[in-house]
């Protein structure tokens, strides 16, 4: 009988030299340690003067050990945390197409099915989901702003509790103070819509004299003109200033609360706001705005806050405004966006209504030249050019920021997940290899 042979098995070779060299040099981390060092040699302070963006030689940014130790953690999630809405959506954008051209690129060297690559988009779906969820939702260390002057206090001048109707629930009054407390401020105003009850739960709990722990103060956010306003001691000093669900100011109210300049209610422009209606008051003893925010921690306020710089600082100075800056938390997040400084020689030891009312003279009086507004250092993200090549751009502003010590981290954390990852890879290929 004739025998049968079958077809010979091409012989199998192993990848050439070459090919295995490449798979094997961590190319990602080599990218990353570059960036860190290339970008030592460009670096620019972490934290702005919010009007003019000159240095601020009064204050700077300082990063606890727990900060520190999850550096890179810290860095990327406080970045997103302060982008504009459309470098949100730019950052997404870029994050999908720089997915499908790694997985366009793996499957060309490699067979691939449909289920798997379903698989992957969802994983990859999942951790952007995840990556937000911990940015906004799971606590962790913050960066502080520290003054080296005595004199100077740090305030915020919007912020919100869980009694809020758009606060996060259980955004409780203590929560709010450790938020601020750890971002460095001083002071806060609790300036919740249409409630006076986290202000004054939080004045409940206040240290007993100002520079024994954060204190916050009591405002409230209205309707003024069309306009959202934060109103400095709205319900403590003055009665009667809006309609009795509190969520409108009362314009002849506010008048004759005005009639006497040396308690005009300080009313404060808050951001998003539409620039062409700001109520300005006209001096002292006239009702309306005398201040505005340069800084709005919301995305809407980030986004008009960067877009309209120019005009909000021209504003301010054609209306004799005071500048301020507003975290606008809502118990979302853990970076602050802006600091307002005050100088005033012997608030150390004020008790909390004698706080409140002279913060509300300096406005009322300095206006203009009472505060200088301090700001994080982001990429700025509002033309088109800007959000074409935002995630680059948003990286290298990271970057330049980073302090030494923050880069040491980046290296090491680097290169240690470099490492674990080929000594588990080696675990798992021993324990597939024939006995």
């Amino acid at each position: 009988m004739p025998r049968h042979h079958s077809p010979a098995k091409e012989p199998t070779h192993p990848a050439p030299p070459l090919v295995w060299y490449r798979r094997r040099v961590p190319w990602l981390a080599i990218a990353i340690s570059l960036l860190v060092l290339i970008t030592a040699a460009f670096v620019v302070p972490p934290v702005r003067d919010a009007a003019t963006f000159a240095s601020v030689g009064e204050a700077s940014l300082e990063l606890s050990a727990g900060y520190l130790s999850i550096a890179p953690a810290s860095n990327v999630l406080d970045t997103l945390t302060l982008l504009t809405i459309g470098q949100h959506i730019a950052v997404l954008l870029w994050a999908l197409a720089i997915y499908a051209i790694v997985r366009g690129w793996r499957a060309r060297r490699r067979q691939t099915t449909i289920a798997r690559e379903s698989i992957s988009a969802l994983v990859f779906l999942a951790c952007i989901v995840v990556v937000y969820a911990v940015m906004a939702l799971v606590p962790r260390p913050m960066a502080q702003l520290v003054a080296s002057d005595p004199t100077v206090v740090i305030a915020d001048f919007h912020s919100h509790t869980q009694y809020s109707h758009d606060g996060r629930s259980g955004w409780s009054e203590d929560k709010v103070r450790e938020w601020h407390r750890s971002a460095g401020y001083d002071f806060a105003y609790i300036t919740d819509h249409a409630t006076y009850e986290g202000a004054e739960r939080g004045i409940a709990a206040n240290p007993g004299q100002a520079g024994e722990g954060t204190m916050l103060l009591q405002g409230l956010e209205a309707i003024y003109k069309g306009e959202h306003v934060n109103i400095l001691n709205a319900g403590r000093r003055y009665q009667g200033l809006t309609s009795p669900d509190l969520k409108t100011v009362d314009p002849q109210s506010l008048a004759l609360a005005s009639l006497i300049p040396a308690t005009t209610p300080v009313v404060i422009e808050t951001v998003p706001a539409n620039l062409d209606r700001v109520p300005a008051s006209t001096g002292q003893g006239s009702p309306g705005v005398s201040a505005i925010e340069i800084v709005d921690g919301s995305p809407r306020g980030l986004t008009q806050g960067r877009r309209d710089h120019a005009r909000i600082v021209h504003l301010a100075d054609s209306l004799n405004l005071a500048l301020v800056t507003g975290s606008d938390n809502h118990g979302y997040g853990r970076a602050a966006p802006g600091w307002t400084m005050l100088r005033i020689p012997d608030w150390r030891g004020m008790e909390t209504d004698s706080l409140m009312r002279v913060v509300e003279q300096i406005l009322r009086v300095g206006r203009h030249d009472a505060t200088r507004t301090v700001e994080r250092r982001i990429a700025n993200g509002t033309n088109p050019a800007a959000l074409a090549f935002a995630a680059p751009l948003i990286v290298w502003r990271m970057m330049t920021t980073l302090s030494p010590d923050e880069r040491v981290m980046w290296l090491i954390w680097t290169w240690v997940i470099v490492i674990v990852a080929r000594v588990i890879r080696g675990y798992r290929a021993r324990r597939a290899a024939p006995a």
